[in-house]
């Protein structure tokens, strides 16, 4: 079955553009576009879509807003947030409220097929450079290198899946989380799933933000 995908952008040529791109593919079809992010909640209501390609910056109402909403309904697409904006603030605020992932509209169009097909399974797409930056961005407001990561569920992981979610959080995939630990990347999928499982998270993503939130990550910290 084909992965139903809405495009969401004020821009028409980058809505052209991004069309073009996905009906070439077997496996996907554009159903929706909106221009913004009210027009985008009407047509969700009559419309079953996969995956919601998500611009930040739209009038009315912008993206983050709109990820919002869109993740409070039941069975909710996944959002990919697709910006011309390296802001960190956006990344983090898009993440916090259920985006599946952030990537920049520059982004070569094999890899952001790659991320459609992965948000679509049910795995999450963070930028390791954009990663990166929001340890560095936020850093001040985190808990200070001597304290204790305060979420107490963190107490529930074993000392391998501590290490995980650690190079979960530097934004590391799976394969390269596996070449570092000296692990299949079906353990580390394990892992994985095992760690949102007692943390009760949606995704690899909430892991991401939980880890800055609770000081596990800190800046400084970088990732491969």
């Amino acid at each position: 079955m084909s992965i139903r995908v809405m495009l969401v952008d004020d821009q028409v040529l980058l809505r052209t553009g991004f069309r073009m791109v996905l009906q070439a593919q077997p496996d996907m079809e554009v159903v929706a576009e909106a221009g913004e992010g009210v027009e985008a909640l009407e047509v969700l209501r009559t419309t079953d879509v996969d995956v919601v390609l998500m611009d930040v910056r739209m009038p009315r109402m912008d993206g983050v807003e709109t990820t919002r909403r869109i993740c409070e309904r039941e069975e909710a697409p996944r959002v990919l947030i697709l910006t011309t904006f390296d802001l960190d603030e956006y990344a983090f605020s898009a993440l916090k409220v259920g985006a599946s992932g952030f990537m920049l509209k520059d982004v070569p169009p094999a890899e952001l097929l790659t991320a459609i097909r992965a948000v679509h399974s049910g795995d999450a797409v963070v930028a390791p450079s954009t990663t990166r930056r929001l340890l560095d961005r936020f850093g001040p407001m985190l808990p200070s290198a001597g304290t204790e990561p305060g979420h107490t569920e963190l107490k529930r992981l074993t000392d391998r899946e501590r290490e995980v979610l650690l190079l979960v959080a530097q934004g590391l995939s799976n394969g390269e989380i596996a070449a570092k630990l000296v692990l299949s990347e079906a353990t580390v999928k394990t892992h994985v799933g095992r760690i949102l499982t007692k943390l009760n998270l949606r995704d690899r993503v909430q892991a991401v933000v939980l880890a800055y939130e609770t000081g596990l990550v800190r800046a400084g910290s970088g990732g491969a």
